[in-house]
This record gives C-alpha cells, structure tokens and sequence, in this order.
C-alpha cells in the first residue's frame, strides 16, 4: 500500500528545513509520491531545482489567488516554466473570497489565466476555492468548455459544487479536514464522490489531521486522512490507497509512475 500526497508545500517551513528527513518519513510512512505546490512565481521557479534530484517528487508551477494582485503582471512567466520535465500542473490557482487578500477581480484574472495556459499546455488545473462557489463554477466551466481539467484541492464546499465540477471531469482532492470532528458535512459529501475521482493530500505543512492537530503536517501524517476517507466509505484501506495512486498518474500525465507505484 502507497498513497500519493497530491499536494503538499515542501518549500515551506519547517519541511524544507531538512527535505532529506521530510521524504525520509513520508517513505516510512508509505507515502511514495509527492506533488509539490507552487503559489508564487518566484516559488515556482525555485520548485524544479528543488525536487529535480528525486525520481517520485514533482511540482508545479502557479501563483494563490492570496497573491493574485502582486502578481497578475508577471504571470507570463509561468508558460516557462511548464516547459520544465518536474512541472506536472498549473496552480495552484483560483478564488478566495474569505480572506479576500487579493482583490476579486484580480483572483478572477489571474484564474483565467491560468485555465488560458492549462489549455495551451494540456497541463491539469489544482484549484483554491473557499466561499467563492458560484464564480468558481463560472470558471470552471469556461475549463472545461476550452478541454481543461484538473482538481479542487483541500476540498470543503458544497455537494452542489462537487457534482459540477465532477461533471465537467475535474477530481477532488480530500485533506485532513475530513478528520475533524465538525467536519461532518465533508464527510457526508466524500461518502458520495466516485472512488476513481479521488485524490488525498496533506497541504502539508498546513491542516494536521487527527490525531496530530496543533502540530505541522508532513506528508508522512498523510495515511490519516486516506485511513478516514477509507472509514467514511466503508472500503479497506488498500483500496483508497490503490485508487487514489492510479487517479493521481492518471490526472498529472506529465509524471512518470516509478516501479514502486505500479
């Protein structure tokens, strides 16, 4: 049994203070893939060089709507980088109208920006969203209409939300909020999501699960949130672990499947 942690920040502390350690533990922990996350243009540049040493670890390239506004004039950057063999996918990228620490306007920008590229590239979308359903939607739908698919990662919105987007053949990806004990709602909707649309991930170092709350996440606490997701739909573990991997090589085509993952 090995998971995929689908997304996950390594460049971020305190996993990037010992990298080696970090990947150490996530093998142990029978996690053998990861996918790091760009959010920044600069991060993203960095991302490639970063990761370029390991056979089963890949990024992305893509700037967080938080950053949308500071960015949207050096976002032509990023076809560059999609050039790069590590880069697998575009993001993350989307809309946050919680924090809103970027104007809408400019997270809608730089969103179709991104969708622009992804369709230029044939490179798979991560999407943020967080009390942004209706214009997500939009956009998602502009996606899907020019061929682009992708993923909502860290998923928390609606069922509405998730049948559309499943729909217009986008995954979703389930982090360790599904282990929290409010996040009944969550739970309710990942009991109905088809298992080969299914990704888990950390968003490490961000969102421990249960029983690690109030420390940092790494991908080796991953097996938490595959163990719940397992539970929730009343499957053996193996059996979220398997589909998960397949739907994670299927999704980000750009990524070799090591021999250990077949």
């Amino acid at each position: 049994m090995r998971l995929v942690d689908s997304h996950c920040h390594l460049d971020y502390k305190p996993l990037s203070d010992d990298l080696q350690v970090t990947l150490s533990r996530a093998d142990e922990a029978e996690v053998g893939a990861v996918l790091a996350i760009g959010t920044t243009l600069e991060g993203s540049r960095r991302l490639p060089s970063l990761v370029e040493h390991y056979a089963n670890i890949w990024c992305t390239a893509g700037v967080h709507p938080h950053e949308a506004a500071k960015e949207l004039g050096s976002l032509e950057g990023l076809a560059e980088l999609t050039r790069d063999p590590k880069v697998v996918g575009l993001g993350e990228t989307g809309l946050d109208y919680y924090y809103d620490n970027s104007p809408r306007q400019a997270q809608l920008r730089a969103f179709r920006h991104h969708v622009q590229l992804a369709a230029e590239t044939a490179l798979p979308l991560i999407v943020h969203t967080r009390d942004a359903e209706a214009d997500t939607r939009t956009v998602l739908i502009e996606a899907a209409k020019s061929g682009v698919s992708g993923v909502l990662h860290c998923f928390s919105s609606s069922r509405q939300l998730a049948e559309v987007a499943l729909e217009l053949g986008f995954y979703i990806s389930i982090s360790g909020i599904v282990t929290f004990k409010n996040a009944e709602a969550l739970r309710e909707v990942v009991q109905g999501l088809p298992l080969d649309r299914l990704l888990v991930e950390t968003d490490a170092p961000y969102l421990a699960p249960v029983p690690h709350r109030g420390r940092p996440n790494e991908p080796a606490l991953l097996v938490h949130t595959a163990r719940k997701v397992a539970d929730v739909k009343g499957l053996e573990l193996s059996a979220v672990a398997r589909a998960t991997t397949d739907n994670f090589f299927r999704l980000f085509a750009k990524a070799k499947r090591p021999e250990s993952l077949a």
